[in-house]
């Protein structure tokens, strides 16, 4: 049990403490005295503690370092403890990036702070890497948006997946009604910021006729400018068809998603996809042969999957040599199946895995160009885009760094406005579920051409 005589640092202590699972009761105490932060913790009957000195500006900067020095007791009191070190150290949130940019801005190299909150050097330098990858994509502007398209039906929901999607199987009867609403909110959205991006996601979009996708691919035209990056999140290898294919090349679609998490049979059984690897392969064949750029996603730690399969799905997908992999982490999501089986990941060898996608990776040329982190990550790592030179996306950028505006549309699509002068961010949520979207949509639009203008 955690306790402190500050609540409002109450839920950053215990996105710390849960890194270490079951613990003694663990007390904290906060107080401050001018640029004089001051934390102690008590374990065990042992006390810790800690002082910091930094001069700070305002409301929004003193709750910044309250909690980060909170944070940082309580990692160290625990380490100390347990004899446990973390890769991310004290650092939970889950931009570590935004963090090293903070830095670069008032002039400071990164990596001190970084090994102050006991982050792994393997780490840091993953850091920099990401950073020097986004160099000339990496832009703060004013006026610049990415559009956002939902797509929330898939064929079956996999264990692992909490997004508010749906098998299309039972929720069919409001396809219909959800694309003329969806036709609705896209038409209304031309002209409130300069696209630089668009991007089809789902759910999967691939799921849908090739009727159905042309009237979602016919209301994006109407607004993103011709040659923009235009993504598409096509999915799963078992949707995909020709026929479908040469409609997102006739739309502008530049990148496609492949995104079969495994090259292991059982695993992708086990996980409740009804496609083996020898689709994968003939996605990729499909992809490759209309000239698309393709990102593919593996998932380490996948149920019941061991080190030697992981690795041999990292393996396969080098050998495919996809303009980027990315390789996520199991997570524990609310609203995953996965979630409802399990309280807490405990996945054998997931440093193993994450260590290995790197090296090869690495290897084979790739270099990472985003990457963020999940609260409950197996083994508190972390999710990494890797990219061939020159061809990593740029709404992945945008979206992970949070330094354009997101206009998104669809069921559960959240709107990002960033104000760069003030350093906030306002977002603005839609319906979660498909019927309630279709019956507000008029209030949706309305919403948001207030909140863009």
């Amino acid at each position: 049990m955690l306790t402190t005589n500050c609540e409002t640092l109450y839920a950053e202590l215990m996105d710390v403490a849960r890194l270490y699972g079951d613990i003694p009761d663990v007390a904290h105490y906060f107080v401050h005295s001018g640029d004089v932060f001051f934390n102690m913790v008590v374990v065990g009957g042992r006390e810790y503690r800690f002082e910091e000195r930094q001069p700070y500006a305002g409301e929004i900067e003193f709750k910044r370092y309250a909690r980060r020095f909170a944070k940082l007791a309580l990692y160290k009191a625990l380490s100390s403890e347990t004899g446990k070190e973390m890769p991310w150290g004290a650092l939970t949130g889950i931009r570590p990036t935004k963090l090293a940019y903070s830095e670069k801005e008032r002039g400071n190299d990164f990596f001190p702070l970084f090994k102050k909150f006991g982050v792994s050097r393997e780490n840091a330098e993953l850091v920099a890497d990401v950073l020097a990858s986004q160099e000339g994509i990496y832009a703060k502007e004013e006026g610049r948006a990415d559009l956002y398209i939902g797509i929330p039906f898939c064929p079956s929901k996999c264990n692992y997946c909490s997004f508010i999607t749906a098998d299309i199987n039972h929720t069919g009867k409001y396809l219909d009604g959800y694309l003329a609403a969806l036709g609705e909110e896209i038409a209304a959205c031309k002209g409130l910021r300069r696209y630089t991006s668009g991007y089809i996601g789902g759910g999967t979009p691939l799921v849908l006729s090739e009727e159905a996708l042309a009237r979602v691919l016919e209301a994006a035209a109407k607004i993103l400018p011709a040659g923009a990056e235009y993504t598409v999140e096509a999915g799963r290898p078992d949707v995909f068809t020709e026929g479908k294919l040469a409609l997102l090349k006739e739309y502008g679609v530049t990148r496609i998603c492949v995104n079969p998490q495994t090259f292991c049979d059982a695993t992708l059984g086990r996980i409740g996809r009804k496609h083996t690897a020898a689709d994968i392969y003939r996605a990729f064949e499909m992809a490759r042969a209309f000239g698309f750029d393709v990102n593919c996603d593996l998932i380490a730690g996948l149920t019941g999957e061991s080190l030697a399969e992981f690795s041999d799905s990292i393996d396969r997908a080098v050998a495919l040599s996809p303009e980027n992999i990315t390789v996520h982490s199991l997570c524990l999501n609310k609203g995953a199946k996965l979630k409802a089986e399990e309280s807490r990941l405990f996945v054998e060898d997931i440093g193993k895995m994450i260590a290995y996608s790197r090296e090869k990776l690495y290897a084979a040329g790739y270099r990472p160009y985003y990457m963020y982190r999940q609260k409950y990550a197996a083994g508190n790592s972390e999710n990494t885009g890797w990219t061939k030179p020159g061809k990593a996306c740029v709404y992945n950028v945008d979206v992970m760094e949070e330094i354009s505006d997101n206009v998104a549309c669809g069921a559960n699509a959240v709107s990002k406005r960033v104000f760069f002068e003030e350093g906030r961010i306002e977002r603005i949520a839609s319906p979660k579920d498909i019927p309630t979207y279709m019956q507000k949509i008029g209030k949706i639009v309305a919403d948001k051409l207030q909140f863009f203008a």
